[in-house]
């Protein structure tokens, strides 16, 4: 069967996949002989995947041999390249070596030209949250999956409520499913809005909170995330997101482009007609105060990430925030 490689920031999508694999490879009785998972802490951890995937399968099934979190597509010596050169083309017939990483396999690399050319290679990229129709087309997809009939309306707020995070899409999805039972009509919007927790929604409506200089309004909206447990890095992440999509819809309308699909391809937004609305958003704002944005939001996501505590640091740096864009504007 060969050698599997997956790759990118969707790690919940990218965990589904490997079960999916995991599942239909090896045998559940026969699973502590032939499914062994390799971290990259582990000594030697790729040539105990190599040899470990040599070994036939025992019993009924297939082997799969999973090195997690792999650096092979980011640096490989020579003799560590010998060995795959060696070992990669005759992994036998029932046996599978998966390899995962977050990272961008970099095309110089001989072991990334190596996979390349033995191995099924698959991206989990998360969808930017302004790729609006790629991340409807994926609710769709999906729904159609789990089984769940949704109306035009309904998949798109299902759409904006969860945004990027597949992990609260399957949940949603499964939720829905649960609701609808043996019902064949389709899920209405109402019917989402009542059962769907649309987090990422109230982020920007945090977002707009700030960019108002609306504290009382911000801080009321950052209490219902973290009342829903929204994670504070991904509350922090979206509010990047929009910002700096402002930040350059704001210098692309300064330095004079007029033109809708000029902007939307510049900023990776699907649909140029949301062009229109962001010029809005930043009509009276200035460079210097979406900067300073992200300055702010940038140390705060490394706060979080250092160990602050995340509930008095995210209200301190929404209060700071909402003070740049009460200052003067032009």
């Amino acid at each position: 069967m060969g050698i599997y490689l997956y790759w990118g920031k969707d790690d919940f999508a990218m965990a589904q996949a490997v079960d999916k694999l995991r599942r239909s490879l090896v045998d559940p009785n026969w699973a502590s002989f032939n499914y062994d998972k390799i971290s990259p802490d582990q000594p030697d951890a790729v040539i105990q995947a190599l040899n470990q995937v040599m070994t036939p399968p025992f019993g009924i099934g297939g082997r799969l041999v999973w090195l997690v979190d792999t650096t092979l597509c980011q640096q490989c010596s020579d003799n560590l390249l010998a060995e795959l050169e060696r070992t990669i083309p005759v992994i036998p017939k029932h046996s599978v070596l998966l390899l995962t990483t977050p990272h961008r396999p970099d095309p110089r690399l001989k072991s990334t030209k190596l996979l390349q050319q033995y191995a099924q290679i698959q991206e989990f990229a998360l969808i930017p949250p302004w790729k609006t129709q790629q991340l409807l087309n994926r609710v769709k997809s999906y729904s159609v999956e789990f089984g769940v009939k949704l109306t035009n309306s309904a998949a798109v707020l299902l759409a904006e409520s969860v945004s990027n995070d597949t992990r609260q899409l399957f949940n949603e999805l499964e939720k829905l499913r649960l609701y609808a039972g043996n019902d064949s009509q389709p899920l209405s919007e109402s019917t989402v809005a009542t059962l769907v927790v649309a987090n990422t929604q109230n982020t920007l409506q945090l977002a707009e909170a700030i960019r108002a200089g609306d504290g009382a309004k911000a801080l009321e909206l950052l209490a219902a995330l973290i009342n829903h447990n929204e994670p504070p890095l991904k509350i922090v992440a979206t509010l990047i997101t929009q910002f700096r999509t402002w930040l350059w819809v704001k210098l692309l309308v300064s330095e004079g482009e007029t033109d809708p699909n000029a902007i939307a391809s510049t900023i990776n937004i699907n649909n140029p007609k949301r062009v229109y609305f962001l010029k809005q958003d930043v009509e009276f704002l200035s460079p210097k105060q979406l900067i300073s944005t992200l300055r702010v939001l940038l140390e705060l996501e490394l706060n979080l990430k250092t160990g602050a505590d995340p509930l008095s640091t995210l209200q301190t740096k929404v209060i700071q925030l909402c003070e740049i864009f009460n200052s003067s504007r032009v």
